[in-house]
């Protein structure tokens, strides 16, 4: 972490579900001292037992919600959090008006500078809006699965475009092929209903050959593969921030060496679509 910020890497995303806590006081330790150089994005609305480290449900009541901001800041070791996000994906529409009033009153506390809602569901984020200081909506967006109805409403709303799964889950990173299989403690490895990208633990057959087909486009001008996908990202919108995920100092400089080749082209995106027989924005 130290390594990417040293390298112009700002944004930090985390959760107080990630590791029942332990993800956000690693960022905290992390970032001390910091504080001034950074955006810290945390999520709310998962309930957990730290001690067995497990899941246990979700809340999004009032009460809850100021606990669980809290209890972040107390585990990040900071005042305040930046963007402070709804991690329900599909919570109660009727719901919104009261989550977004607590939402201000935290702001206006200073707990909280600003706030969104993780979520893929364009109807729930236009509603999200209202709140004069909703800012973003986490979604998926790369390469291989565009949405362009998220897009579309975070220009109507003016809001951040935080681009969950901008590697698709490290294909795009080009590590992966048809023989490779991910162990049963990897998410991957155990591939959910959710995990599109990977399934039964491998690569799944019509993404790699998407990524095949698109390849040297990405790999264009002494780019690694990740650092095209990131580029492809950062050209899709002017509003997008990707997220992805680091493990080791080589990811963040990797990463953050798609700072120093920038945006693909728009004549690059527009051959992306073409090759994937995707709709001409």
């Amino acid at each position: 972490m130290h390594r990417a910020l040293d390298l112009g890497v700002t944004f930090f995303d985390t959760a107080d579900v990630y590791g029942t806590g332990h993800s956000e006081r690693v960022l905290g330790r992390a970032l001390s001292g910091r504080w001034d150089e950074v955006v810290i994005a945390t999520k709310f609305g998962l309930t957990f037992d730290a001690a067995a480290r497990a899941l246990t449900g979700q809340d999004i009541s009032p009460g809850y919600i100021r606990q669980a901001c809290r209890a972040s800041l107390e585990r990040l070791g900071t005042d305040h959090i930046d963007l402070y996000q709804l991690h329900v994906a599909d919570a109660p529409m009727e719901r919104v008006d009261e989550m977004v009033a607590t939402l201000e009153e935290l702001v206006d506390e200073g707990l909280i500078r600003a706030y969104g809602w993780s979520t893929d569901d364009p109807e729930r984020v236009a509603a999200f809006a209202k709140g004069p200081h909703c800012a973003a909506v986490q979604h998926n967006l790369n390469v291989l699965h565009d949405a362009p109805a998220m897009l579309a409403v975070c220009d109507t709303h003016e809001l951040a475009s935080v681009n969950r799964g901008p590697l698709a889950m490290g294909l795009l990173t080009g590590k992966y092929g048809p023989d490779s299989r991910l162990p049963t403690d990897d998410a991957r490895g155990d591939s959910p209903a959710w995990m599109t990208f990977f399934k039964d633990g491998r690569p799944a057959p019509e993404f790699l050959a998407m990524l095949d087909a698109i390849r040297d486009i990405l790999t264009s001008g002494g780019r690694t593969l990740a650092q095209g996908a990131l580029g492809w990202l950062l050209a899709r919108s002017g509003r997008t921030v990707p997220i992805p995920g680091i493990k080791t100092v080589g990811h963040a400089e990797q990463n953050a060496g798609t700072l120093l080749h920038g945006p693909l082209e728009a004549a690059q995106l527009a051959q992306v679509d073409e090759v994937l027989q995707r709709h001409p924005r």
